[in-house]
């Protein structure tokens, strides 16, 4: 099937609009918050910041409010896929989506996945850790929903929407877009790495930097192999660790680590 570019001027209005709804309102939202936590009497080191805040005091209503949260939440990447598909081309496989027809290949993204999470998660379990130690990086609480049998189901579901929001957005639409403004590969890479770095602010600037390394290498992977499928793998891992890891951990080991 081919395609019909859009003109240059409404790709880049596009864009723009996307991320105001999305990842770049995120940013903006991030700096603020940091600005803020460095005017803020307390030291950034002993500040707290909870990912997933309980959003009622009634245990059904808290849930109901947390799926529809999370529902909503992937809106603006279905928004930025059917504009991708505007052009024609079947956006899942244009950004490769797509499950591999082969098991070897299917086996293959899986792997890759995996691997990406380690290479990027245990180097950021340390820049978090050495983060804490100078004071820099707020204590990031993992979750405050209440004990109730649906914790983790609700802590699953957010690291498969906020996966398929940030590779969706950060890696596979701007890369996608801006190759078609013919920005060189090197420098969508760059724009996909500061975005991603910056909606991370409100942790503080290490786990900001830590985030925007992670953007270089995933918008490289998805720049040279064009399947955002194995970096979804690997986010998902990431924040199933970060989110679902304190709720097993020993009290002294989370305190050993600085995470608690």
């Amino acid at each position: 099937m081919t395609t019909t570019p859009a003109p240059r001027k409404r790709i880049r209005a596009e864009i723009w609009i996307v991320l105001a709804l999305s990842l770049g309102q995120s940013a903006v939202y991030a700096i603020l918050s940091l600005i803020k936590s460095y005017q803020n009497t307390k030291p950034i080191g002993k500040q707290t910041t909870t990912l997933h805040p309980s959003l009622s005091g009634i245990p059904i209503w808290d849930l109901i409010y947390q799926l529809v949260g999370i529902a909503f939440g992937v809106v603006p990447v279905l928004l930025a896929f059917y504009l991708l598909s505007a052009s024609g081309a079947g956006t899942r496989a244009r950004l490769g989506l797509v499950w591999p027809r082969r098991q070897r290949d299917a086996g293959l993204d899986l792997g890759r996945g995996a691997l990406l999470a380690a290479a990027i998660g245990i180097p950021g379990l340390g820049l978090y850790v050495v983060g804490r130690a100078i004071g820099q990086t707020v204590l990031i609480d993992t979750s405050g929903l209440p004990p109730q049998w649906w914790r983790a189901l609700v802590l699953v579901l957010s690291a498969l929407a906020v996966a398929l929001l940030e590779e969706g957005i950060a890696v596979g639409y701007l890369v996608t877009r801006l190759r078609e403004l013919a920005w060189r590969p090197w420098t969508s890479i760059a724009a996909s790495a500061v975005l991603r770095g910056s909606y991370h602010l409100y942790q503080g600037w290490p786990m900001a930097l830590g985030n925007a390394v992670m953007g270089t290498v995933f918008a490289a992977y998805f720049a040279k192999r064009g399947r955002l499928g194995p970096l979804v793998v690997a986010h998902v891992v990431l924040d199933l660790v970060s989110f679902l890891g304190p709720e097993f951990l020993p009290a002294s080991w989370l305190s050993a680590l600085r995470l608690a």
